[in-house]
């Protein structure tokens, strides 16, 4: 045998082993060209093993980081000293399309679950801590004692802590900042320094508004020898968030505005265009010694809940509310006053003659924390002893005659 044959089976097993793999490639092939689009794109992407995307989370994340951005944006831009500026309707619409009364309400569920005993006092303290709550003052200083977290928010004081100014005829109705005060123009209210809103808006149709030429302002009036006055209390979350009657009036009636539940904090106040209209608030109006008063409770995210103690029929934070409706509740026994009060989503009823309240006297509490507008009638030369931004307590004095 010569050479070539020598090596001939060694050719012979490599051309069979070749031929061997070309069968084995030949029959995978089929598997793989029969794969559908959805497992192509599975190969394609390495995605197999992440959900689809969910619309809420992604419009939340999107929304705020837009959000976020345009504020980092203007606020580079902006000189020190001036004014951020006002959100625009986009922004507005935006922000207002976030679940907030839905996060809201879950929130008061939280709210109300009991903690056990050995968690409560860990959660309290890491509060207290974070907002500055000063448990000194709460009547029930032991923690353990409170139940749960809306316990906790709505804690009560000693009765000493408070002291009514005998020197002013007007008090603080709560603990908190002071955004804005002063007299009302126009028929235009600062919620804070050069950002405005409709009184109209904010308090709805009155009994009394006619076809005159008087302005909303002026028709509040019992006399043109008056003003109207106006203050904003801003609760924030570590505060005591009962508030109080700010003087000795009578309440005629409660009207009740559902709303958005955005955040009523300084800053959202300061670029957002008649907030305190767009949430929701029950205001109470009537009349003190001088002519119209009215207390109006702002509510705000994670406020979804505003109780009024002498009105149990109030419910606040609904699931479904019609947009720009309102609900009114009578106190006084006046056909011509339940016929003004009943306009556009308004329901009135007949109770007597109004509720009266001392002052001081305890009327109300948030969920958490938010805000409380005073608008009062009151001679010319009522002056406020307010500085803004300054901290004030239940009692102390707004001004006086």
């Amino acid at each position: 045998m010569d050479q070539h044959d020598a090596r001939r089976p060694y050719v012979t097993d490599e051309n069979n082993m070749a031929a061997a793999l070309r069968r084995v490639c030949s029959g995978l092939t089929p598997r793989v060209f029969s794969l559908n689009c959805s497992q192509q794109r599975t190969l394609s992407t390495g995605r197999s093993f992440l959900s689809r995307p969910r619309p809420l989370p992604l419009l939340l994340v999107t929304g705020g980081g837009y959000l976020g951005y345009q504020h980092y944006r203007k606020r580079g831009q902006q000189e020190d000293g001036d004014p951020p500026p006002l959100a625009t309707p986009t922004q507005v619409a935006l922000y207002r399309s976030f679940p907030t009364r839905l996060l809201s309400r879950a929130w008061g569920r939280l709210n109300g679950m009991d903690l056990p005993t050995w968690l409560r006092k860990p959660v309290y303290s890491l509060y207290i801590w974070t907002f500055g709550v000063n448990m000194q003052e709460a009547a029930v200083e032991d923690l353990h004692q409170y139940k749960n977290l809306g316990e906790f928010f709505r804690r009560r004081l000693k009765p000493a802590v408070r002291p009514l100014c005998a020197s002013s005829c007007l008090i603080s109705p709560a603990d908190g900042k002071i955004l804005h005060f002063g007299r009302v123009k126009n028929s235009e209210v600062e919620q804070v320094k050069g950002v405005t809103y409709s009184l109209e808006n904010f308090l709805g149709p009155q009994k009394g508004q006619g076809h005159d030429s008087l302005s909303f302002r002026d028709s509040l009036l019992s006399s043109p020898e008056n003003d109207l006055f106006h203050v904003v209390v801003y609760l924030a979350p570590g505060d005591y968030h009962c508030f109080h009657s700010p003087t000795d009036w009578r309440v005629e009636r409660r009207r009740h505005f559902p709303g958005s539940l955005m955040s009523v904090n300084p800053g959202v106040a300061r670029v957002v265009k008649e907030l305190f209209c767009l949430n929701e608030r029950v205001a109470l109006t009537g009349q003190w010694q001088h002519g119209f008063f009215s207390l109006t409770a702002v509510g705000a995210t994670n406020v979804g809940s505003i109780r009024v103690y002498f009105d149990q029929e109030l419910q606040t934070n609904a699931p479904r509310y019609s947009k720009g409706s309102f609900h009114d509740h009578s106190y006084v026994a006046d056909g011509d006053q339940v016929s003004e009060a009943a306009g556009e989503g308004g329901v009135a009823s007949d109770e007597g003659e109004g509720v009266v309240l001392q002052r001081g006297a305890a009327v109300g509490e948030f969920n958490l924390g938010s805000t409380i507008v005073l608008l009062f009638e009151a001679p010319a030369d009522f002056s406020f002893s307010l500085q803004p931004g300054q901290r004030i307590r239940v009692g102390e004095g707004l001004g006086s005659l």
